[in-house]
Order: structure tokens, then sequence, then C-alpha cells
């Protein structure tokens, strides 16, 4: 045991890396459908593996915050500006109540406890879950006028106040947010019908819930124009004659085959290549004439291609309003904002650097991205020059500062970087030529960066996480239910009742 614990000191990586291993192992143990998640799992498995009395490089430390907060900039840079005007106001006075809330029900019980200030920063970040505090905090206790000794007790009660109240800030919370509606006589499902309708139309969504939906593949076969009911007609009328969301991509005539334009009038004995979401094309027989098996006709070469709108022309317009200008021959697979998927419904607006992910004929797709923006093409290329430029910037803006009643006030490193990727972020989104960073670089820099900062956090602090258990355990877990609760009532009661938002969005 001896040896092994020479090995862990000698070569600390050993420790790092057993902690990320085992903590996203134990954070994704689901027991009754709930778990600890990689953070919580991470910063667990360190604290134990720390009782071995490891040196961890700080840098090591820094360089992982840093990549995890101008990550998160980064990725909600392009809509967090856009976010400040219109109905997001809501959510910006919202995010204020609870993080005031939170910030002041945490230092109110610090103080009324007697916890030192990283515990109450620990409090503050495990109540409410929020991961970045740890970073902020040690960088501000950095900067406070006392013996290093202290300094080092308070990042380490940090770490250990941030493990036991995040059990209660995630779990409780969930057990709390599902008894409310029923507490407040609020009926979730109603009001999610009437946010659907607000957004939609009446009856909208319960006909047609995925209208633009491509599940799976596109049906795509030819048909031979027999029947009298197309003979003469144009393209774009035997489209409107079919059910469903029907696009005539080819037309052979005599022969010679071609993209028809929308006013093209069909002949008999005339090849039609269709493709078509919502179904089968077997029904297209009654209509148009018998199927035919003609590969070159239904030779056309597919794309799927994710677009991000940066262009005018589409901004606040509706999926529907926008499908009914632009859409002939493609499907939409999905729409995300900041990362998250939205629902794809007729009454979905759509924002600036929102992203579409279009499939279809591969000149209907390139036709959309001269309308939308950028094309998001797949690339494992990851701009790194934005990368180490924005943390340099971030770094060297939370440094500056200046002196209120002798009290130093900065952003610190966090605040800096964090504002930086933003910056960045929101800069791509207007010129995304440059600045690439695909999705997967950017899971590594924020989970992987958090989780790894965590595991150092948790070694560091393991030595003296024992001691500072046994002497604020309960007493820290009672304040973290309050700190809880406190910003998420705030939040309803000031959205409910005085924004009168939907309590499906609250």
């Amino acid at each position: 045991m001896h040896a092994v614990v020479e090995l862990f000191r000698s070569y600390p990586q050993l420790a790092i890396f057993l902690s990320l291993a085992l903590g996203y192992a134990v954070g994704k143990i689901t027991v009754r459908g709930f778990s600890l998640g990689s953070t919580t799992g991470c910063l667990l498995v360190a604290l134990v593996i720390g009782q071995l009395d490891v040196n961890v490089p700080g840098l090591v430390k820094t360089v992982a915050f840093a990549l995890f907060i101008f990550g998160i900039g980064y990725r909600v840079g392009p809509q967090f500006f856009g976010g400040l005007k219109k109905e997001g106001l809501n959510y910006v006075w919202v995010s204020l109540a609870v993080a005031l809330a939170g910030l002041g029900s945490a230092l109110g019980l610090g103080v009324l406890l007697g916890f030192d200030p990283g515990t109450t920063a620990g409090l503050l970040g495990g109540a409410m879950t929020q991961s970045a505090v740890i970073g902020t905090a040690e960088g501000a206790i950095k900067h406070l006028a006392v013996a290093a000794a202290d300094k080092s007790s308070m990042e380490s009660n940090i770490a250990v106040a941030y493990a036991i109240t995040y059990l209660f800030g995630t779990a409780g919370l969930i057990v709390v947010l599902k008894a409310l509606p029923h507490v407040l006589g609020i009926d979730l499902a109603t009001e999610a019908r009437k946010l659907e309708e607000a957004m939609t139309g009446p009856g909208a969504g319960k006909t047609e819930p995925n209208v633009f939906s491509w599940n799976k593949r596109v049906d795509l076969r030819a048909y031979r124009a027999e029947e009298s009911g197309v003979l003469g007609r144009t393209v774009s009328e035997i489209e409107a004659m079919l059910p469903g969301r029907v696009a005539i991509n080819r037309l052979k005539h005599n022969g010679t085959l071609g993209k028809p334009s929308p006013d093209k009038a069909v002949a008999k004995g005339d090849v039609l290549a269709m493709s078509s979401y919502g179904g089968p094309l077997s029904h297209v027989e009654q209509v148009v004439g018998p199927e035919v098996d003609d590969v070159q006709a239904t030779d056309l070469e597919g794309e799927v291609l994710e677009i991000c709108v940066t262009t005018k022309e589409p901004v606040g317009k509706t999926l529907g309003e926008f499908f009914h200008e632009h859409g002939h021959g493609l499907f939409l697979k999905r729409i995300t904002r900041q990362g998250h998927e939205l629902p794809l419904l007729p009454g979905t607006t759509i924002h600036k650097s929102d992203v579409l992910t279009f499939a279809g004929e591969r000149g209907e797709v390139e036709r959309i991205v001269k309308v939308l923006g950028y094309p998001e093409r797949p690339t494992m290329t990851t701009d790194l020059i934005t990368v180490g430029i924005g943390v340099v910037l971030g770094t060297l803006l939370g440094l500056a500062g200046f002196q209120v009643a002798g009290i130093p006030i900065t952003l610190g490193v966090g605040g800096g970087v964090l504002l930086s990727g933003l910056f960045f972020g929101w800069l791509r989104a207007y010129h995304p030529t440059f600045g690439q960073i695909p999705g997967a670089a950017q899971w590594i820099f924020t989970d992987l960066g958090l989780n790894l900062f965590i595991c150092c956090v948790g070694l560091t602090a393991g030595p003296k996480a024992v001691a500072a258990l046994e002497t604020s355990g309960p007493a820290l877990f009672a304040a973290g239910i309050g700190v809880t609760l406190a910003p998420m009532l705030a939040g309803l009661v000031l959205g409910l009742w005085v924004l009168k938002m939907n309590p499906v969005l609250l």
C-alpha cells in the first residue's frame, strides 16, 4: 500500500485520470431514475482518492477551468445578446431573480451559521448546482488578505460544501418541482396545449405534430404520367394534387432527364421522379400513372446538412411561413438553439444563429444554404487560434480591476474568460468563416474541462474533507435546502404572477 501511495504522489496524473474514469462510472449509476451525473461523481471519487494526499499541479486546474468557461461562453454567445431584447427579457429578469436570491440566501445563511467564505461559496455552488461557482470562488479567495494556510482551508471547504449540498440541489429540487403544480393548482398538460395552440394555431399541433420532420428516410420513386387528370398540368399543380409533402425532383421527357420548373407542363409518357415525407408513394399511381423502374430518374444525390441562420431573411418567420416560401423538396430533420432541440411545429419561430438540419436532393439543400446563411459542414478541425486568443484576452480582462472602499473588484479569470467566450461565439454567428469549434470539441472543452477541474479540486481538498464533514455536515445540508428552494420560489413568483409567463416555459 505504501508503494501505491508513493506512486500516486510521484505521478499525480494517475490520480487525476483514475478520478475521471471512476467519477464518470459512478455518475452513470441510476437508482429509480436518478443519477449523480459525471460532475458530482468525479468530485466524490476525487475526495476519496485525495485522502492519499496527492499534490496536484495548480496549472492543470487553471487550464481546465479556462477551457470549460470559454466553451460555455462560445456555445451560448450567438443567442446571449439576442436574448436581451423582446420576449427574451422575461428570462433575463427571472435569471436575475434566481441568481440574486441564491446569492442572498447563501450569504445570509453563511453569516447566520458562521461558515467561512469557502464553505459559503461551496454552499452556493452545490445547492444551485452551479459548478462554475467553484472556480470563481477559488479565484476570489486568492485575492483575500489572509494567511496561505487559511486560503488552503477555504478552498478545501468549497469542495466539501459543494458535495454535501449538491444532492438536494438535484434530487430534492426534482421532487419539489413535481409537487408544486399540484399545490398551486396548475395543470401542466392543459398549459402545454395552450402554448402549442399559441405557437401553431388551434388544432395544428394535433393533426401535424412534426409536419416538417424527415423520418428515417425520404421515399423516392418514379412514375409514368398516363392518367388524364395530370396530362397538361404543371409540376406545381400535380404536387398540390398529392397528399402529404411531395416534390417532383426530376422529369424525363422523350428520353431527356432534367430538373423541371414549377410551371413545366407534363405530357403523356413523361417519367416523374418524386420524393415524399409522410409514408409510401403507392397512392400516386391512381393520380399520375404506373410506377416504373427507371434507375436513371431516381439516381439522385442526396445530402444532409446543418445550416446556421446568419442572414436576415428567415429571422422572425415561423417554420410554416419559411417552408411555404422555400421548402420545396426539402425535409427538416431538426432545429436547435444553443444546442437544445426545438419542436418541429409550424409556429416555431426561427431566430438568428439557430441551426437547421435539412435532408433532400443535393441541389435543393445547396439552394437553401444561400437563403439561411452558413453551412456547418462536417469537420474535424478546431480553430485553436480563436481558443488561444480568447482565453488570453479573457484572462487579461479578468485580471483588470478597481477598488471600492479599499475592496478590490474584478471579474476574475472565470468571468473574464466567460465574457471572451460570449464575444467570440457571438462574433462567429455574424462571421461564420472563422473560429469554428465543432460540437465534439465543444463537448471536450465544457464536459471534460469541467470534470478535470473538479477532479483537481477534489484531490486537493481530500485530506481535509473528513474533518470539514464532521464539523459542519448537518448544518450544511440544512442550509443547502434553503439555498436550493429560495431562488426557485423567487423565480416562480416573478414568472407566474408578475411576468405572467406560461408555467410550462417557466
